[in-house]
């Protein structure tokens, strides 16, 4: 090799996207023609010089040629495999290309210069490690091809720069890497360049065997599960078959033929065809296949053309809702007029007008205990038609109304369509209790998702978020309960017909407590009717004495409790059976009564005994309430001037304690009132029951009615009881809730009331019996009341003022 010249000239011989490297052997196609040129130019230089033809390989890639080449020299020309024409070059040592010259023959000639690829003797340690690892990572990727005589060659490779060269025949290299290959001139770097590119080769190997290993497992496991279903699926109807449980009705899997022979809505059935053909394409294993088949279910499940008929015998109606629920004259009122008007439209024909069937929506709002909830199943009696109910107190979601998307996993529809469900009809009496419960925060507004389903013009096409198809709610009857109206959204109320339920008069609740409590107490207790009975004048007393309240629930419980110690005397041997319960025997049996009326208390125990005290009317979330207000007025000496308000008072209540002071310091001379002590002494006003919030304006002529009696030394009525808002001028201004304040009245004995002159139409709704037992004073100005409510001065006697401590 040293002996040999190191500068060159040598024909071209250029290779369009091959590269050739010292040590290789590789035949070329003589048909090409600048291979061919190239060929017979050497041939021509080496007749007049020893050796073999010599020509230079230099990669083209992309048209551009490689600053290195390799010199090579043509061991044989003949014939290719194919038959064509061919030479046999090897590959002997790089030669860096120079400048073009001229020479013999067609062929492009060059000037090269042979480059040193000696490596130092001995070799330095590092380089050593090198060749063992490019060997064994060489060995390791023909091991994995097969090419056992490729390794024994590989390992007989000593010389460093021929072991880099032999990674020329290396497929998976690309020609840019072939040509950094030999441009490299240093055979230790060379070497270290072939050993990377063999390791990040055999790691994406090693990448894609993991890869197609785990898509070869995930194929195996799918296809046997599909066989062992097909097989379980195979046993199944075997057995099926065997056990004779294979009947013509039988539900089975085939969606499709279930959907077509469901009686569904032409747009529902639609929707289910599409969600069938959906599932037909997905795999079993998709869990969107899951989704549909519990939609589809849900969808076959419901009563889409399940209509109970209504029981259009009016009169049968109205003594069904007599005979299991007394009072309640105005929901009674209205359920009859309901049918009448159901009935002269269905035999006009007008059933369905403009797609909308005649619903209802009414709602129940009164105290607690007053039978709302009970009223729903009479009212579904009375019609004919299922009844459920649906319990909203405390929902929160939204999605409880209207339902999640189906996406979400454990989705259900709404409580609505769940409820149409569980009906097993299109037209039930669905009540929604206890509507003003419904609260709001981040997962939205279950009020405002109500307002659809509520309004007789949008909910004959209801849709819910699970189903996704419209539903006809049109011909529900919506019965909704609350106990206070102004706790329900406004424009949820304003959907809704509302009927007012204030409570029971005393003579009602002895009737329930005779004909429905008495009854089902007696059961609960294992009493029969004729054990043990109780005369009206013990349950009146229970009524009045024991319980007051605007519905029946304790007076029920003060019923069970009665029975339940009549049942253990029986039982110690304490008494005998029949037993006849009178109203002097309650005290014995329950105790005490905890409701005296104010009137049969002792004179010199009563509240308004002494001046500064008054009794006013209010409602409260249990029905209508008396309400005493106290004023005192402080000791001059301690100069703490001013009005000072106690009893958990609201904003409202305070101004209408502010408005009766100013009265009655600008009108006192008027009224023959001491008013100077009101400008020079603290004034004190107080409302007991302190830890029950209270507000409104109704309690003005109240707090001024107790003021004036403070200043005058006259003591208030024990009679009276009053309600009204104050002006500044003294006008007596309208209220709320007179029936539910009256029938209070009317439970703490009282016998004379005072109320705006605005408020008389109101009235109207008071029962007789309870407007007989009361003396009612409509009055418009402040004066009147005090003219009825204070008592007469007495003679010669010095009004004694109540001094606060």
């Amino acid at each position: 090799m040293a002996s040999m010249p190191t500068s060159l000239t040598l024909p071209v011989l250029p290779l369009d996207g091959e590269v050739v490297l010292p040590g290789m052997v590789v035949p070329l196609d003589l048909s090409d023609s600048e291979v061919r040129a190239a060929v017979e130019a050497a041939q021509a230089a080496a007749r007049s010089e020893p050796g073999k033809p010599r020509v230079l390989l230099v990669p083209r890639i992309d048209g551009t040629y490689a600053t290195t080449g390799v010199l090579g020299t043509v061991e044989q020309v003949g014939r290719l495999a194919d038959g064509d024409p061919g030479a046999l070059i090897r590959g002997r040592s790089r030669v860096r290309i120079g400048a073009g010259t001229t020479g013999p023959g067609a062929a492009l000639w060059v000037e090269g210069t042979r480059m040193d690829e000696s490596v130092p003797d001995p070799v330095p340690g590092h380089v050593t490690e090198l060749v063992k690892e490019y060997k064994a990572l060489a060995t390791s990727w023909l091991k994995k091809r097969g090419a056992w005589q490729v390794v024994d060659r590989v390992q007989a490779i000593d010389d460093v720069s021929a072991l880099a060269d032999n990674s020329g025949y290396s497929p998976f290299l690309t020609p840019e890497q072939k040509v950094e290959l030999l441009e490299t001139a240093d055979p230790v770097a060379r070497l270290r360049l072939a050993t990377q590119q063999l390791r990040d080769h055999l790691a994406e190997q090693d990448v894609a065997e993991s890869i197609a290993k785990d898509v070869q497992e995930g194929v195996d496991k799918q296809q046997r599960e599909f066989l062992l279903r097909r097989q379980l699926e195979a046993v199944r109807k075997e057995l099926r078959e065997l056990n004779g449980d294979a009947k013509d009705g039988e539900e089975s899997d085939d969606y499709r033929a279930r959907v077509e022979a469901a009686d569904l809505p032409e747009k529902v059935r639609e929707a289910a065809l599409k969600e069938v053909d959906k599932l037909e394409r997905s795999s079993d294993q998709s869990p969107e296949g899951s989704w549909i088949r519990t939609w589809l279910d849900t969808v076959l499940e419901l009563p889409w053309n399940e209509r109970t008929e209504d029981a259009y015998d009016i009169r049968g109606a109205k003594a069904v809702l007599d005979a299991e629920h007394a009072g309640l004259e105005d929901v009674k009122e209205r359920i009859t007029e309901y049918l009448a008007v159901r009935k002269r439209r269905a035999e006009r024909g007008l059933g369905v007008v403009g797609g909308r069937r005649g619903g209802a929506v009414l709602a129940l709002v009164g105290p607690p205990g007053v039978g709302k909830t009970s009223l729903g199943e009479s009212v579904a009696h009375a019609m004919g038609r299922k009844f459920v109910r649906v319990a909203l107190g405390g929902v929160r979601d939204e999605a409880e109304i209207r339902g999640h998307r189906r996406t979400y996993v454990g989705a259900l529809p709404g409580r609505i369509v769940r409820a149409v469900k569980e009906a097993g009809s299109m037209n039930p009496v669905v009540l929604l209790d206890e509507i003003d419960k419904v609260g709001s925060d981040f997962r939205g507004d279950p009020a405002a998702a109500l307002l659809e389903v509520l309004d007789p013009a949008q909910n004959h096409t209801f849709r819910d978020h699970y189903l996704e198809v419209e539903l006809d709610l049109s011909d529900v009857v919506f019965l909704a309960t609350a106990n206070v109206l102004e706790a329900i959204p406004e424009a949820l109320a304003d959907r809704m017909d509302i009927v007012r339920l204030d409570g029971y008069t005393e003579d009602e609740k002895v009737v329930i407590a005779r004909d429905h409590l008495l009854p089902r107490q007696l059961e609960r207790a294992g009493l029969a009717k004729d054990e043990i009975t109780i005369d009206e004048g013990a349950l009146r007393k229970l009524a009045g004495e024991y319980t007051r309240e605007a519905g029946v629930r304790n007076l029920e419980r003060s019923l069970a409790r009665l029975l339940r110690k009549v049942a253990a005397q029986h039982e110690l041997g304490e008494r005998e059976l029949p037993f006849a319960v009178r109203d002097e025997d309650l005290r014995g049996l329950i105790g005490r009564p905890h409701h005296v009326p104010e009137s049969a208390q002792d004179p010199a125990e009563r509240r308004t005994a002494v001046p500064g005290v008054a009794t006013g009317l209010a409602v409260t979330g249990a029905g209508g309430d008396v309400l005493y207000v106290e004023a005192s007025l402080a000791d001059p000496e301690t100069g703490a001037a001013g009005l000072t308000l106690t009893g958990q008072l609201g904003d409202v209540m305070k101004e209408s304690a502010q408005i009766a002071l100013s009265f009655l310091r600008s009108h006192g001379a008027e009224l023959e009132l001491p008013v100077g002590d009101l400008k020079d002494r603290g004034v004190h006003i107080h409302f007991p029951a302190g830890a029950v919030p209270k507000d409104g304006p109704s309690a003005g002529i109240t707090m001024t009615t107790a003021l004036a009696s403070l200043l005058s030394g006259r003591l208030v009525r024990t009679d009276v009881a009053m309600t009204g808002e104050v002006s500044l001028t003294g006008r007596v201004l309208p209220i709320g809730g007179v029936k539910q304040k009256l029938l209070a009245a009317h439970r703490a004995g009282v016998t004379t009331v005072i109320i705006p002159k605005r408020n008389e139409a109101d009235l109207d709704d008071v029962p007789a019996e309870v407007l007989d037992k009361l003396d009612v004073h409509a009055v418009t100005d402040v004066r009147q009341v005090l003219e009825l409510a204070l008592a007469p001065a007495t003679s010669g006697a010095t009004p004694e003022v109540p001094v606060a401590a």
